[in-house]
């Protein structure tokens, strides 16, 4: 039972140790591009970019599509006429007319066919046949045979199309989406140095504010005890009670500092959360909280090649990209008064089908051919809209070669940011040595009696703002770096 306790104890005495996070700066840095929105956005905006080539690429393939429709017609088309329906219908009726008028005429004409025993039989036989009635149906059934009953009507169609010659629509089309894609992938690396850039700040500033906080709580207890030997000099009469306040009126100050320091660090590691996509309120220590000094990389500042960090900065290279997509700009606005040449293949079919007679059934053909479009006159309407592409592809290399020169400066002045905050480094780091020296000697003369309350503190000053200064100088060389790093385009 006393193991089981005991393992109990060290497990609760280890979780507060384990839910401390330790961050390192290259770790914070992975955190904030892993969880930054906007990278997440841009990223997205990579693979968007990504499929519209794709979909571009498909213009150089042939298409096929398919068309169906459904019409109702309130009448149907007709071929005859409503008087050649009401002759066909009645043909018979009126031949028969015809027989017997051409019977009278003859036999007025020829009355001595009336004693011919044979031809009256004839005449006995045609008039008791009916050759009315055959007839009218003949005629009725040619008037059904020529009925196209489209009242309802049914169509459809596939249609193969592939591009033959499209003024170099197609190929400027493909060409700026390969080049959108580009863009986007650079834009992205611009955010993801603009993200670390950010998380760098937050992170030294963290580092900053602890190391300044330690200094303070130093600075706490070096004023805390001189409080203590000022009162047991007062209590000996060696000091004066205004040595005594002067003393404490420093602690004061300090302890006012510190809360200032706690609270400025909280909302430091706070933004640095934010930054990380941790929680606000997560406990997190920074990897260089402890150093006394921090490593300090050499980065050389002299001698930087201009073409290579143009070449490396994502700035440039978004601009030149931009200049290439507006230069294929131009060449879309110039096809659109070129000739278009397209090869097109259709298979047709209907109902009613019209190809033996009009039948109720659906039936087609196939048709190819070639399909030549030519804009003749638009008031010169293309040749404006290509003299405005130019003028937008002029914008763009102008753009270029002003970013360019801002590049150059900001290579320049943060070169020269670096080379500054180095020598700000050594003579802080002299200045507290002689800082460290001179509280000694205050201290040790405070000791002995031969110097005043207010000397040491005033050593005490001198010291405090010595180490701040180094700390700020440490800090400095750190940030230098990095603005050099993203000048150069090498912050990775």
């Amino acid at each position: 039972m006393k193991k089981v306790l005991c393992i109990i104890y060290l497990a609760l005495l280890a979780f507060p140790m384990s839910a401390q996070r330790v961050l390192s700066l290259d770790s914070c840095r992975a955190l904030a591009i892993a969880n930054n929105k906007e990278l997440l956005i841009s990223q997205e905006k990579i693979n968007a970019a990504h499929y519209q080539k794709k979909a571009a690429f498909t213009n150089y393939l042939p298409k096929l599509s398919a068309t169906g429709g459904y019409m109702r017609n309130q009448k149907e088309f007709s071929l005859l006429s409503d008087a050649q329906k009401g002759a066909l219908g009645s043909v018979g009726t009126q031949v028969s007319g015809a027989m017997q008028s051409g019977i009278q005429g003859l036999l007025t004409q020829h009355p001595e066919l009336i004693q011919n025993p044979q031809f009256m039989a004839l005449l006995q036989a045609l008039g008791s046949a009916d050759i009315a009635t055959p007839l009218n149906n003949l005629g009725n059934a040619l008037v059904d045979a020529f009925r196209t009953d489209t009242r309802n009507m049914y169509g459809g169609a596939l249609t193969l199309t592939q591009p033959l010659y499209m003024g170099g629509k197609i190929r400027a089309y493909n060409k700026i989406t390969r080049y959108a894609e580009e863009l986007a992938r650079q834009q992205h690396n611009s955010g993801m140095q603009d993200v670390i850039l950010s998380t760098d700040q937050a992170y030294w500033q963290v580092v900053s504010l602890a190391n300044k906080k330690r200094l303070a709580e130093s600075y706490l207890q070096l004023l805390q005890k001189l409080d203590g030997d000022m009162q047991k000099m007062i209590a000996e009469g060696v000091a004066t009670k205004a040595d005594g306040l002067s003393v404490k009126v420093k602690v004061n100050e300090a302890e006012m500092t510190m809360t200032k320091v706690d609270d400025g660090l909280s909302l430091a590691r706070m933004l640095l959360c934010q930054l990380c996509g941790l929680d606000l309120s997560s406990p997190i220590t920074l990897a260089d909280e402890q150093e006394e000094d921090l490593p300090l990389s050499s980065i050389a500042a002299n001698g930087i090649d201009l073409e290579q960090v143009y070449s490396l900065r994502p700035e440039v290279r978004s601009l030149e990209l931009a200049a290439e997509i507006y230069k294929q700009k131009v060449n879309v606005e110039r096809s659109a008064y070129m000739p278009s040449i397209a090869l097109m293949g259709n298979y047709i079919a209907t109902n009613p089908s019209v190809f033996n007679s009009f039948e109720k059934k659906f039936k087609g053909m196939w048709n190819v051919g070639v399909v030549v479009s030519m804009p003749i006159w638009h008031w010169g309407e293309g040749i404006y809209k290509v003299k405005a592409a130019k003028a937008e592809a002029r914008i763009a290399r102008y753009q270029l070669e002003e970013a360019k020169e801002k590049i150059e400066l900001q290579v320049s002045q943060s070169a020269f940011k670096v080379r500054e905050a180095t020598k700000k480094l050594a003579m802080a780091e002299k200045n507290l040595e002689k800082a460290n020296e001179n509280l000694r000697y205050a201290n040790l003369g405070f000791e002995e009696g031969v110097i005043p309350a207010s000397n040491v503190l005033e050593a005490h000053t001198a010291w405090l703002s010595a180490q701040s200064e180094k700390i700020d100088a440490q800090i400095d060389v750190k940030l230098t770096e990095t603005y050099l790093k993203k000048a150069t385009g090498v912050l990775q």
